[in-house]
């Protein structure tokens, strides 16, 4: 351990704080650091692959006597299980293995949940198996709108207690004992201050109700796995974020020591938070393996996964806020109800408690159940649903104190790196001449507005995680590292870090990840990769490359402090004729080459801030004919740290934007009341934004360096995508002069919102004003 002044900051603007460096791992860069490759844009090192179909995804697999699973589902919404044969299936073609996942007595929850599953020698022999099994369902009563969950007398969900999650807006790991009256649980609940006497100092209040809809993940790589044993050794290949967690549900179900579980995952399409435990389809295909005999492969087909394994809750928030006429907040109070279906942690106060300033603010968040698919973890989960919540009211809050959107936000925005991306966005996107360009000339139909909306999010990696990088006799390297890849270019940053530290080219780094056989990897989800892997690789290349010149110290026969490395090379103070090159260093290795395992360091205490920023900024055209919203341009403006890779970065935001916007404007899980099933579970009708719906996406990065790992990194998967809906519904807003208070914003719901404002308008001593600061 020691201590390092160090130069934090951002943008020019630095600032000397003395910060404390773990042994065995090195100082982080200073601002006066010129990189080789980190920051650029650098292409993936697996480009290739993909784009010629090279890459092998899980579920690309295929083994030998390899047998194809299916699972039956429950077609109903609330039931139990009376009976349950699967004599008849047993005696079908091609059946290898047949299981029951639900026994009789069983209460099944929503459409969709597991019964039973088989395994056959074709997919379609397996489809017809489980047309085989005989149950006997005893139907109850069930609920599945938030509303009618809510009231007295509703169809209760669960009978007894209910295992609690977190909520959006607790500390990681967070649990609680909840209340539970009916369907609800709840609050949880947040209090600092005073709310009352913050409303009482307010000289403008406004409140408002805003509701947000069910989002499946919809990845283009379905849940699942290929289940192997050998022996009493199990070998998974999985579409998963986490492989060390897939291995460790498989472990404590199967009753099968962990050195005995293995999982692979080399490369992965998407997951979005819904990814990491083994799940009711990884332990089954297991299960059905052993029986079997013989490696299973059970993958989702697409409504599966819209019924079954996750989706960003819904929620009906209930915001009150007031600001005195010099443009303070004095006060914030949410109530949210989230429907997170047979899960809970449905909260959402985390912007509301954390973006902007306020000493007074009170947050109850209340869980109800319904019978309907579980919710997941979900991309920033919480977030997108109250930052579309918060930034409507502060829009609203600054109409009605009369002060433009963006000075009021940047009164009451604490953090000055977002403070700056505000600015920056602002000037993007036009935000002065906004008001002139509402209408269009050419087209009396159309509007045009401008939203915008902040993000936020926490997480800074941690410890746990493992590398070990070799350093070869030829001057080579080899990263040996158990993260997984889930799309968003790990590979590649793994790969980026070990050859800035050690001043190699990329080519001259083997990058070997996605096997819990290697070093301890991090699990790939709140944005958390990044900070947890990269000051890991670094402090590994690190001490391997120390290794080199100790081994160089040793030839010239001088201390090991004497001798300096650098991308040159490797040198010995005060004696300009001891050179070695790099190649010639490492060519005086042992033929092993030298090895260095590291450990991801504690988070420096010292930090200069932990909190990540971001601001976005949509640009919108609606017909107010029609009510269609077309999304012109969106401007985001983040931060994360140190920038890796510059490529993948902005692919990340990239990303988030998009999925952003299909959240605003289209993707929604619609259930049939009257059965409760839901009507859309394909990509047909369940929208999702497609690529002529896509816009121009600008993408700014404000470098910031933080000193919170050894190579300033902090993710960006999840702060890109809070603040887009909240943007595009604000831009839409503004095109019409009237409030948006519920997603999606379809035509529908936009002609509805003209149709409120037109009778407003008409009552007798009342005037509106379409647009401006609406």
């Amino acid at each position: 351990m020691g201590k390092d002044k160090l130069r934090l900051g951002f943008n020019g603007h630095f600032e000397e704080k003395e910060v404390e460096i773990a042994a065995g791992d090195p100082t982080p860069w200073d601002p006066s650091q010129t990189f080789s490759i980190l920051g650029a844009r650098t292409p993936r090192l697996d480009a290739r692959a993909k784009a010629t179909g090279a890459a092998r995804y899980s579920i690309d697999v295929r083994l030998p006597g390899m047998l194809y699973a299916r699972i039956l589902r429950s077609h109903d919404p609330a039931t139990v299980v009376r009976s349950l044969d699967l004599t008849a299936a047993r005696k079908m073609p091609g059946i290898r293995a047949v299981l029951a996942i639900a026994k009789p007595g069983d209460a099944l929850r929503f459409a969709g949940q597991e019964v039973a599953a088989v395994a056959a020698d074709t997919p379609e022999r397996a489809l017809d198996a489980i047309s085989a099994i005989r149950v006997e369902y005893g139907a109850r009563p069930f609920v599945v709108e938030i509303d009618k969950a809510r009231a007295d007398g509703a169809p209760l969900v669960f009978e007894g207690k209910v295992e609690t999650k977190t909520s959006a807006g607790d500390a990681p790991g967070a649990k609680k004992a909840l209340p539970r009256k009916g369907n609800v649980q709840g609050p949880r609940a947040s209090d600092k201050g005073n709310v009352a006497e913050g409303f009482g100092k307010a000289d403008a209040v406004v409140e408002g109700t805003y509701s947000t809809q069910v989002q499946t993940h919809s990845a283009l790589e379905t849940h699942g796995v290929v289940a192997r044993w050998e022996g009493d050794e199990l070998t998974v290949w999985a579409s998963t974020q986490g492989i060390f967690s897939v291995r460790e549900e498989l472990s404590q179900t199967l009753g099968v020591p962990l050195s005995k579980v293995n999982v692979i995952t080399e490369y992965m399409g998407g997951g979005f938070g819904a990814k990491f435990g083994a799940g009711v389809e990884g332990v089954t295909a297991a299960k059905l393996a052993k029986e079997a005999g013989a490696p299973v492969k059970l993958f989702l087909d697409r409504k599966e996964e819209h019924l079954a394994v996750g989706n960003r809750p819904s929620s009906v928030q209930w915001v009150k806020a007031g600001a005195t006429k010099d443009g303070k907040l004095t006060a914030l109070q949410l109530i949210v109800h989230g429907g997170g279906g047979t899960n809970g942690g449905t909260g959402t106060s985390g912007p509301l408690k954390n973006v902007y300033a306020c000493d007074n603010v009170k947050t109850e968040e209340f869980d109800v159940f319904t019978n309907s698919g579980p919710s997941a973890a979900f991309r920033a989960p919480g977030h997108p649903q109250g930052a579309f919540a918060l930034e409507a009211t502060m829009d609203e809050l600054a109409a009605r104190i009369g002060m433009d959107p963006l000075e009021f936000r940047l009164k009451n925005d604490p953090s000055e790196v977002r403070r700056e991306e505000f600015r920056i966005g602002a000037e993007k996107i036009g935000w002065a001449g906004r008001d002139a360009r509402r209408r269009v000339p050419d087209n009396p139909a159309l509007r045009r507005g401008v939203g915008m909306g902040a993000a936020i999010w926490y997480n800074t990696g941690g410890t746990g995680p493992k590398a070990t990088v070799t350093i070869h006799r030829d001057g080579s390297a080899e990263v040996v590292h158990g993260v997984q890849d889930l799309g968003t270019g790990a590979r590649t940053m793994v790969g980026i870090v070990a050859a800035e530290e050690l001043g190699l080219p990329l080519e001259k780094i083997a990058v070997r990840i996605g096997d819990t056989r290697m070093p301890y990897g991090p699990g790939s989800g709140g944005s958390t990769t990044t900070p947890s892997t990269a000051p890991t690789i670094r402090a590994a290349a690190w001490q391997a490359k120390k290794k080199v010149a100790a081994s160089v110290a040793s030839a010239w026969g001088v201390p090991e402090e004497a001798v300096v490395a650098s991308a040159a090379g490797f040198s010995m103070n005060g004696d300009a004729g001891k050179r070695l090159s790099w190649k010639e260093a490492c060519g005086r290795l042992p033929e092993e080459g030298v090895s260095a395992t590291a450990s991801r360091a504690e988070n420096h205490p010292d930090a200069w801030k932990r909190f990540t920023a971001g601001a976005q900024f949509a640009d919108v055209e609606v017909d107010v004919e029609t009510g269609l919203v077309r999304v012109r341009k969106v401007v985001a403006v983040h931060d994360c740290g140190l920038v890796v890779n510059a490529l993948t970065a902005e692919s990340q935001v990239h990303g988030g934007v998009i999925q952003g916007i299909s959240y605003a404007l289209y993707e929604n899980r619609i259930l049939d009341r009257a059965t409760g099933r839901m009507v859309n579970p394909n990509v047909e009708q369940y929208k999702i934004v497609g690529a002529m719906d896509v816009p121009e996406i600008d993408v700014t990065f404000l470098p910031v360096w933080d000193a919170v790992n050894n190579t300033h990194s902090v993710g960006i998967g999840e702060p890109a995508t809070v603040p887009t809906a909240a943007a595009v519904a604000n831009a839409v807003s503004h095109a019409i002069g009237a409030r948006i208070r519920s997603l999606p914003i379809t035509p529908e719901s936009v002609l509805a919102a003209l149709d409120g404002k037109a009778r407003v308008a008409a009552m007798p001593g009342r005037e509106t004003r379409e647009g401006g600061r609406a």
